[in-house]
């Protein structure tokens, strides 16, 4: 076979699939709406959470940080990269969560690979949640170490792993809240199993930062649990980009030596640090936004109750209507589309085969009308 002829037969076969993924390009993808063809959409397919991509304050300080520092960082931090903003961001993020250190990474994607690379030995096993983002998933079937995943939230399931005996160390990983089903992991529950037998607990808590618990500190502080790693991300609550993560001093200074990600990646720029930065101390006072947003979410549950569509228990802002194959879910979200509604179908491989869905995400821009205009439409396209 060669390459051309396994390159057309891959792509076919997701395309004969209802599988077939395009982008599309668009103008404000981040915000309230977008436009896309000059015809303007209510977008519930972003992660901006709070808003905050559109914050005019977050806006200045990146335009500020262009200003003093350029748009570039010129390196990676372990060359050039690394600046006072850098440094300074860090330890704002570590004394927030707090945690001795905080690590600058240019997505959580590379942060959460570079973890697992890094850390992970032959003689070590990962235990991750069966539902776990795939950027935590690849890197622990590519890591030398042993790969076992428990079921969905089922701390049972994860105990029954953890019994079984293991010559070298074990990290446990998991979501805070997951990304395309929109629940909480049971952290507690998992932390204190993952002490009691001497192991590590990972939290990639990507969904639920800025959202969550007092002061926007997600999933972890809210159920009181401090996991030894804690990876928090930009691109959604803050309206950014980028990632961090939070750990002791040892396990920060081992990564700095260790961490290929980290060492031979361009680092973030300054300028972005500085919308960062602002990005945080929104995300710290604004108690109004979160309040928003949970109303948002308990107008969008209580209006979904009567649709011919499974729900999932969600109190989040991550609200999926599974559909169930893949070409109803697409006929669906192109029906909300003519409609004015910008939702995205998500189709296996990225949710189990048969889960195909609408992952709708509300936001803290979204006003009561645009959630019942959504509802009036879902009722509308199911019938």
């Amino acid at each position: 076979m060669s390459w051309q002829t396994r390159i057309n037969e891959a792509v076919a076969a997701r395309k004969q699939a209802a599988a077939f993924r395009v982008r599309q390009p668009n103008e404000g993808g981040s915000a309230r709406f977008l436009t896309q063809n000059e015809r303007r959409y209510l977008n519930f397919s972003g992660n901006d959470y709070l808003g905050l991509s559109q914050n005019r304050d977050v806006i200045a300080a990146w335009q500020q940080g262009a200003e003093k520092y350029g748009v570039g960082s010129g390196g990676s931090g372990h060359v050039t990269g690394y600046s006072l903003a850098h440094a300074g961001f860090e330890q704002q993020l570590a004394d927030w969560q707090g945690y001795p250190r905080a690590l600058l990474f240019i997505s959580g994607f590379a942060a959460n690979q570079a973890i697992l690379a890094a850390l992970m030995q032959a003689e070590d096993r990962v235990l991750a949640d069966k539902l776990s983002h795939a950027s935590l998933l690849e890197a622990a079937a590519h890591a030398p170490s042993q790969l076992r995943r428990f079921h969905h939230n089922q701390p049972d399931s994860l105990q029954r792993l953890l019994e079984k005996p293991v010559s070298g160390e074990t990290l446990v990983v998991t979501e805070g809240v997951f990304s395309m089903d929109g629940d909480a992991a049971p952290l507690a529950e998992l932390h204190n199993l993952s002490k009691t037998h001497g192991s590590w607990l990972m939290v990639d808590d990507a969904h639920g930062v800025g959202v969550t618990g007092e002061e926007g500190r997600g999933s972890c502080w809210q159920q009181g649990v401090r996991p030894e790693l804690l990876v928090v991300t930009f691109g959604k609550a803050f309206g950014c980009s980028g990632a961090a993560v939070l750990c002791d001093d040892a396990t920060a200074d081992y990564l700095l030596q260790f961490a290929r990600h980290l060492i031979y990646s361009t680092t973030m720029p300054a300028a972005q640090v500085c919308a960062l930065q602002a990005a945080l101390a929104r995300v710290r006072q604004d108690d109004d936004l979160r309040d928003k947003l949970a109303a948002n979410i308990a107008r969008f549950r209580a209006g979904a109750a009567g649709l011919p569509y499974q729900l999932t228990g969600s109190q989040t802002a991550i609200q999926p209507v599974i559909v169930g194959e893949n070409q109803p879910a697409l006929d669906l979200a192109s029906a909300l589309r003519e409609r004015g509604l910008w939702i995205s179908a998500i189709r296996p491989p990225t949710v189990p085969p048969g889960s195909a869905r609408l992952r709708i995400t509300l936001t803290a821009a979204h006003e009561p009308e645009d959630i019942d205009f959504l509802l009036e439409s879902l009722h509308g396209c199911s019938h």
